[in-house]
């Protein structure tokens, strides 16, 4: 088996599935209970918090722990804009957001909210111009997604926090899940208020997240009842999935300078060969994530390749998984300006630290013959 499709989820590590049997069968008292059984399962919780502060060099008090990037990216928008719009009604994002969070605009829109959305070049990179063009007098937050999800664009996320830093009353919400484990995000230089990450994108377990929100940023949460995670997500808290994302963080950062290389490795010699094959497209950019690789092939749909290659144990995806069984051209392509053929016939390959090239010539050479057996059968 080739496993190539990373971003839409990643394998977890045996010592992180370990971490979650551990604590759910010896932790499983209530954290909020004042026992002697639920001040050990808090101290967990106090101890997983601290680990994944000191990871992303902020304060334990500015970690919520989530369900994982949508429910982040949902906490982070909705709850800045509906706590803070008597000071203004204007947002502002990009064409080329996670539809967690481009959904999450247009539900906004719906309640009287205004959003600007940045037009990204052929690259997919927004203009540092034209957002600071957008802020109005009005406008309440910046919302950016750090690492394309489809094709690996990395948005010029500390550039971005510089101009902002010049509107403080502008919060800066940033969709770090593609990003977090492959490109260093510097959250205090950036300026970044709001910080979502999901820890099935970094080897933790599907279920789990992490919300960074900065010491003094105010909230209207979304799911009310008890004080757990400071008021910001009530309910008992997923200890064991605590535990669990603390520990996929930390073995990953551990990893972390040595994955890089290795995937910018297999990543370029993908690219190089993808580059000179015929009927293929690259559509991701050259200055782009370590393992991000999307490409169009001409005269082939995407999901036919998918299950060719899918019977050569070689598995792949289209685009965003939340999107994969949509019908119709990537709306991440289109945004770029590559039109109708490339944007419909679109395949997305990423990768994980684990990943070879010799796993990456496998692929190649299959991919070659599939395109070849297909572009003949369907021209």
């Amino acid at each position: 088996m080739i496993y190539f499709d990373n971003s839409a989820t990643t394998k977890p590590y045996k010592e992180v599935l370990d971490a979650f049997v551990t604590v759910s069968q010896n932790y499983f008292a209530n954290p909020s209970s004042i026992h002697s059984k639920g001040g050990e399962t808090e101290r967990l919780i106090y101890q997983a918090r601290k680990t994944v502060a000191g990871l992303l060099k902020v304060k334990p008090a500015e970690i919520i722990f989530t369900s994982g990037g949508t429910e982040g990216n949902n906490t982070a928008i909705k709850g800045i804009a509906l706590k803070h719009q008597e000071r203004g009604k204007h947002l502002i994002t990009s064409e080329v957001e996670h539809a967690s969070s481009y959904e999450t605009f247009h539900y906004l829109e719906s309640l009287g909210f205004e959003v600007t959305y940045l037009p990204v070049n052929s690259s997919g990179e927004i203009s540092l111009e034209e957002l600071e063009k957008s802020i109005r007098k009005d406008t309440i937050l910046v919302s950016l997604i750090h690492v394309n999800n489809e094709v690996g664009t990395i948005q010029p996320i500390v550039d971005a926090g510089k101009i902002l830093k010049n509107f403080p009353k502008v919060f800066f919400h940033v969709d770090h899940v593609q990003g977090i484990g492959k490109i260093p995000l510097p959250f205090k230089e950036a300026a970044i208020d709001l910080c979502t990450m999901s820890g099935h994108k970094f080897h933790g377990l599907k279920g789990t997240g992490i919300l960074y929100k900065r010491e003094g940023v105010t909230l209207s949460p979304l799911l009310t009842g008890g004080v757990q995670e400071a008021s910001v997500r009530a309910g008992t808290e997923n200890v064991a999935g605590i535990v669990s994302i603390a520990k996929a963080l930390r073995m990953t950062f551990d990893r972390m300078e040595y994955g890089i290389r290795s995937m910018e490795t297999v990543k370029q010699r993908m690219m190089d060969e993808l580059s000179v094959m015929e009927g293929i497209t690259i559509n991701t950019p050259s200055k782009s994530a370590p393992h991000i690789i999307n490409f169009s092939i001409h005269g082939v749909k995407p999901e036919v390749m998918i299950h060719t290659l899918d019977q050569k144990e070689i598995y792949v995806s289209t685009r965003s998984a939340c999107s994969s069984k949509q019908a119709g051209a990537s709306r991440i392509l289109l945004a770029m300006g590559l039109g109708e053929k490339k944007a419909g016939t679109a395949i997305r390959m990423s990768l994980s630290f684990d990943n070879t090239l010799d796993e990456a010539e496998v692929v190649l050479k299959e991919l070659k013959n599939a395109v070849v057996q297909l572009q003949t059968v369907m021209g």
